[in-house]
């Protein structure tokens, strides 16, 4: 199927190509007729806090709640209490309500607004309600309401966003990363490919597919609610594995054309060998990330569908687009002849789905993997203790919240965040939400079933202050608004939400029949992490066992599989550990533009496990069939390591530095979650590229010898033969590269290494 596939695509390159432009064209247009929509609301199916925000919202009042515009004077300017001032609030309130969207503005000199107004009288806030939720304030209402506050800036007066109207205006284009991705990317594909021409076809693909991707994505995001950092971890990935799949069909191609195929058949082979690798590897990458649905939250479908729709994308790209192009392209792409010196090279041949290829690769790297075929125990022992090391603080890994207050400094969003926390206390930037659900309607604020909560919470520790209660119009519900005294990302204010639930309310409310939920952005963070913490080893069995099974279908050899689920499960542990030490502990924080430690979102170490999970079957998967090739030849396994070593070293490690890149160029996004996903996947490929690829597998299989394809006989009859690379057809040339292996080795016997197919 593959082969054929290749081979009408490289017979229809121009209708293809014309195919692929239309949807190009129809994503780019779709978007801009309808925009990308994200938001950082967070959906708890089944949680309290997800209860607590329910109810609030059978309460009256506008579809995007209060958004703040925050009104500043320094110490020796003018406070907002004068008149001077009251009037030019006033009128920016006046031209604020009459923006488009808005639908209400409350002014701190209201009568409802006395809390508003810091007591220094320098800071004070306007209450905004607009007609659309959180998610649909575009960076367009939000600057035009911001506008609409020009007459207190004419008194001098500093005006800042906060709440979902700071988030619009701080969403910033994340093209700069891309580009330095991309440029970092070219010099290694023109180092490797040594052909301007060929180097810069995966960036082509790359590009393209990037693009559908994320109008894709941009629209999905009208259906679900999608995180920003959705879309940005989205273009890491996707940019990241668009490029290396085409690079590995494309360095596949060119060694065909260099054996004497011509260019449809070399298309075809291509197609039906490397593109079935980077189709299995995409669909690997695809069922980790569907193992996060385990999760039960809307949060992990989006941050698990967006890189998957990234993934599935640069597959159709290398399936369809790509032989379009090497067909158009044809020989232009191919090695460039002489130059080189012959004492220099040495030639690792390694069989192919489509006969042997001659892959040329440094002498070095020949004598470099026969050294650590030599010293195995040396080699592994360092492996695993520098692995160890690295994976240490891991255990140290603890689920946080972030707040505005760890934004980048400058943005609106940590700015409006510090102006009111030293206004009015940290607290005030992360509201408590406290609900109560009557069994009959109540009387009023002073019921006997009211009163008693609102007493209670005043007198519970860690409360700044409690709003009036507020009485739904069903007379049942009751909601309050209580201020910590702490920040929404501190965990005394998650130990404030926990003694609400467990003792306060519980208390308050004993023998009325009625029900209590607390709610609000750090209720609702802690409900999340108290999930993921649950779900988290449910989710990481399935990742691993799904891997498992797919590299046993690969390979038929139950110990290679069950080995690279465990590899990666040290080398994701390694990752971990880095991640921790850099955010959670603040080492090295001031390099990347942080202040200092950050908390760890529960989603982000998860999200990473299962993309690494899957990111790393690509390495696995072309090492790994090397390794298996070789052996089936000739029956040696230490010659099969050194030879699969030897032959994959250049393409992965260009593949890997090419990922690297990507993923560190997203180190310059102002978001400490998208930093936490550059820093984290940056150093599980450069582990997994060389400790694990370089030395851990290679030595491992030495030592294991032809135990590594043991299968029993009951499997081997009831596992299905999934030919990943291809099964050669015809040779191009009078020699026969595909020889009968030689026989096998006394370290083979008894085993069942006879019973797998030549690929």
């Amino acid at each position: 199927m593959f082969f054929a596939l290749g081979r009408w695509c490289a017979g229809r390159p121009v209708r293809v190509l014309a195919v692929w432009a239309a949807v190009v064209i129809a994503a780019v247009a779709a978007v801009a007729l309808h925009g990308r929509v994200t938001t950082e609301a967070v959906v708890i199916p089944g949680s309290d806090s997800q209860a607590a925000r329910d109810a609030a919202e059978s309460l009256p009042g506008p579809v995007s709640g209060n958004q703040p515009i925050v009104l500043h004077t320094t110490p020796d300017g003018p406070e907002l209490t004068s008149a001077t001032a009251r009037r030019a609030v006033e009128a920016a309130a006046a031209d604020v309500a009459a923006a488009d969207h808005v639908v209400a503005v409350a002014t701190p000199y209201g009568p409802s607004g006395g809390a508003a107004m810091s007591a220094d009288g320098h800071t004070a806030y306007l209450s905004v309600g607009l007609d659309v939720t959180g998610r649909d304030i575009t960076p367009e209402i939000s600057e035009a309401v911001l506008s609409a506050a020009e007459p207190a800036r004419r008194a001098g007066i500093e005006v800042t966003a906060g709440g979902d109207l700071a988030a619009a205006v701080d969403r910033r284009s994340t093209a700069h990363s891309e580009l330095i991705g991309l440029a970092a990317a070219a010099v290694i594909l023109f180092l490797t490919l040594r052909r301007i021409l060929a180097a810069g076809l995966p960036l082509l693909v790359g590009v393209l597919g990037l693009v559908v991707s994320l109008s894709v994505i941009g629209l999905v995001g009208h259906l679900l609610d999608m995180p920003s950092s959705g879309a940005t971890i989205a273009a890491m990935i996707g940019l990241g594995v668009g490029i290396d799949y085409t690079l590995f069909c494309l360095t596949r191609f060119r060694g065909l054309l260099t054996r004497g195929h011509g260019v449809p058949e070399a298309v075809g082979h291509t197609t039906a060998s490397a593109g079935k690798a980077a189709a299995f590897a995409g669909g690997a990458v695809a069922a980790a990330l569907a193992g996060l649905a385990l999760g039960g939250l809307p949060l992990l479908y989006a941050l698990a569908l967006a890189p998957g729709i990234a993934v599935l994308v640069a597959v159709l790209a290398a399936l369809t687009l790509l032989p379009a192009l090497l067909a158009l392209l044809g020989h232009r792409l191919g090695h460039r002849t002489g130059g080189r010196r012959e004492g220099r090279r040495a030639q690792a041949h390694i069989k192919d789905g489509e006969g042997a290829v001659d892959v040329t690769e440094p002498a070095r790297a020949r004598r470099f993997a026969a050294h650590v075929a030599d010293r195995p125990w040396r080699y592994l022992l360092a492996s695993l203790v520098l692995l160890a090391v690295l994976a240490a603080p891991a255990a140290r890994l603890a689920f946080g919240q972030l707040d505005a207050g760890d934004k980048a400094a400058g943005t609106a969003s940590r700015t409006a965040y510090e102006q009111l926390a030293e206004a009015f206390g940290p607290g005030a930037n992360g509201p408590v939400q406290v609900t109560e659900t009557l069994p009959t309607a109540a009387e009023g604020p002073s019921d006997h079933r009211v009163a008693p909560v609102t007493e209670a919470l005043a007198r519970t520790p860690g409360i700044e202050a409690v709003g009036p209660a507020r009485i739904g119009p069903d007379g049942r519900t009751v909601l309050w608004q209580v201020t910590p005294t702490t920040g929404p990302g501190d965990r005394r204010t998650v130990a404030l939400v926990e003694h609400l639930r467990g003792t306060t309310l519980p208390e308050a409310t004993a023998g009325t029949g009625a029900v209590t939920h607390v709610g609000g952005p750090t209720a609702a963070q802690a409900d999340l992490n108290a999930r993921l913490a649950d779900r988290m080893p449910v989710i990481i069995a399935t990742v691993v066992l799904v891997a498992g099974l797919l590299l046993l279908l690969a390979f038929r050899a139950p110990v290679v599989a069950a080995k690279a689920a465990a590899m990666n499960l040290i080398s994701v542990a390694a990752s971990y550990g880095v991640l921790t030490a850099v955010f959670q502990w603040g080492w090295g924080a001031d390099l990347l533009g942080l202040d200092g430690p950050l908390p760890i979102p529960g989603y982000v170490p998860l999200l990473m496990f299962a993309v690494l999970f899957g990111l790393s079957m690509d390495y696995e998967v072309f090492l790994l069939t090397a390794v298996r090739e070789s052996y089936l030849r000739h029956r040696d396994n230490r010659r099969a390591v050194v030879d699969g070593l030897t032959g994959t070293a250049g393409i992965i490690s260009s593949a890997a530095l090419i990922m690297l890149c990507v993923f560190l160029s997203y180190l310059l996004s102002e978001d400490p979650v998208v930093k936490m996903f550059g820093i984290g996947l940056a150093a599980a490929v450069a582990l997994d590229a060389t400790v694990v690829r370089g030395l851990l597998v290679p030595t491992s299989m030495v030592l294991l010898g032809s135990r590594n394809w043991w299968l029993p006989a009951w499997l081997d009859r009831i596992l299905p033969r999934v030919d990943i690379e291809g099964t050669p057809t015809s040779a191009p040339r009078a020699c026969d590269h595909t020889a009968k292996p030689a026989a096998q080795p006394p370290e083979a016997a008894g085993s069942r290494a006879d019973r797998l197919p030549a690929p």
